[in-house]
């Protein structure tokens, strides 16, 4: 991806430092793993609730301080995932104001090991995650790297930048009140049924990351469309159960199959239309 470095007054960079206040115990690959067949990809707040109250009485306090220093690699990563970040925020800003919606940037957090959100605490395990709480995207770096590793993604940063993309569309959801609405539906349905809804949530994320790539194709280089579909296809559930649980089980997906979020990202990318990303009445009737 051709990218230019770039200022933004809501990125943070807490990588280096411990994690403040109540940070989990635990995260490594058998977190991950856990947490990719629950919420890779997702909105957070009642998920890590449930985190939480599952893993009571493994909670350490610290204080927020500088243990190490970031490598040069680790620097440049970082500069990376900012500047997409605001490519993002640059993007969706123009695209609500040609659909006469207004527009509210979000944050970004990139951290080591734990963070504090308004939805509680998490560990690197999470894996990313939007929280509506405080409207932020939260990502450790060193997922992508357990993600090729493990789940047999390709490398190169447009993964990552697909990554945000797709968070930023959590984000979307979240400030036009589609989040909020399928949350209360939610609440009157099955599991199954919840689940369903949910992955109508978590496509409707790809459809947007694809807008956005779409919108950017001025950035692209040869096999950046590939990265991304290669991250979609290894975190869609069908991948994730049989390469963890050697089945699949529908019913419990969440976050869609490995095809529906390949389909739903490129189609975003080839309409680069919002108006075409109506996941819920694409699965749902």
């Amino acid at each position: 991806m051709k990218w230019q470095k770039k200022e933004s007054g809501n990125f943070e960079d807490r990588r280096g430092m411990s994690g403040g206040g109540k940070a989990l115990i635990g995260g490594g690959l058998i977190g991950i793993v856990v947490l990719l067949l629950q919420m890779f990809g997702g909105e957070t707040g009642q998920t890590i609730g449930n985190i939480i109250q599952q893993t009571q009485g493994t909670e350490t306090q610290t204080e927020e301080t500088q243990t190490r220093e970031l490598s040069a690699e680790e620097i440049e990563l970082g500069e990376f995932s900012k500047s997409c970040f605001v490519y993002n925020n640059e993007t969706w800003a123009k695209i609500f104001q040609e659909n006469n919606m207004d527009f509210e940037e979000p944050g970004m957090v990139i951290f080591d090991d734990g963070v504090n959100t308004a939805c509680g605490s998490a560990t690197s395990a999470s894996g990313p995650f939007y929280c509506p709480g405080d409207k932020k995207i939260y990502m450790d770096l060193r997922f992508f790297e357990e993600l090729k590793t493990r789940f047999g993604a390709e490398g190169g940063d447009f993964a990552i930048a697909y990554v945000i993309a797709h968070e930023m569309g959590h984000h979307l959801q979240t400030i036009m009140g589609t989040s909020g609405k399928v949350r209360q539906l939610q609440q009157s349905k099955s599991e199954t049924e919840a689940n369903k809804l949910s992955v109508c949530l978590e496509l409707q994320a790809d459809f947007y990351a694809g807008v956005w790539a779409h919108y950017n194709k001025n950035l692209l280089e040869e096999g950046d469309i590939e990265e991304a579909l290669s991250a979609a296809h290894a975190v869609g559930d069908d991948a994730i159960q049989s390469k963890i649980q050697g089945q699949v089980t529908p019913d419990s997906f969440t976050h869609g199959t490995s095809e529906q979020r390949m389909y739903w990202f490129k189609k975003g990318y080839n309409s680069g239309d919002i108006k075409q990303g109506d996941t819920f009445s694409a699965l749902l009737d």
